[in-house]
């Protein structure tokens, strides 16, 4: 019985020594460890923010791009009526220059194909450019849903933390 005693006795003295943690201090402390709303208002906030500028870098590298094919059109009609103008012109010299003409006729043929190699280049580009938008479309909903999923997994931690700061404090735990 003297043992039941020094034991009751250490353990409230034990007790007594340990810090009592009130309902207001738990509070502070899942406070301090789990971010509140705020933060995840600020943090999506910021993705659109994000979201917003890529789709507005898109729009203009495809503005701009535009307006360069609009220029390499426009100097290509130009190119065309250069050499048409200049294969008129040979067609009304004399003999002597028909050889000229020749040659020139090839050069406008080499044109023309590297023409055509750069239209087939530019294609390639804009098919590029278009798999690339579908590759940021793709990561910027595949980054959304994990964001998603880890402000649902924060918002149960915290509601389990509160719901734990609560039954401790009726005195179920």
């Amino acid at each position: 019985m003297a043992t039941d005693l020094s034991k009751k006795n250490t353990n409230q003295e034990s007790q007594a020594s340990e810090p009592q943690f009130l309902p207001k201090d738990f509070q502070a402390i899942i406070a301090g460890i789990f971010p509140n709303t705020r933060y995840f208002d600020t943090r999506f906030d910021l993705l659109q923010v994000q979201i917003d500028e890529l789709r507005r870098g898109q729009e203009s590298i495809r503005e701009e791009l535009k307006f360069r094919f609009a220029d390499v059109d426009r100097r290509f009609g130009e190119m065309d009526r250069r050499f048409a103008d200049v294969d008129r012109r040979f067609g009304e010299m004399d003999g002597r220059f028909v050889e000229m003409g020749r040659r020139f006729d090839e050069f406008k043929r080499d044109v023309d194909k590297r023409f055509e190699q750069v239209d087939k280049r530019f294609e390639q580009i804009i098919a590029s450019i278009d798999r690339l938008a579908d590759k940021l479309e793709h990561r910027d909903k595949d980054q959304r849903n994990f964001t998603l999923r880890m402000f649902s997994i924060s918002i149960a931690i915290s509601i389990f933390g509160a719901l734990g700061a609560f039954l401790k404090t009726m005195g179920v735990f």
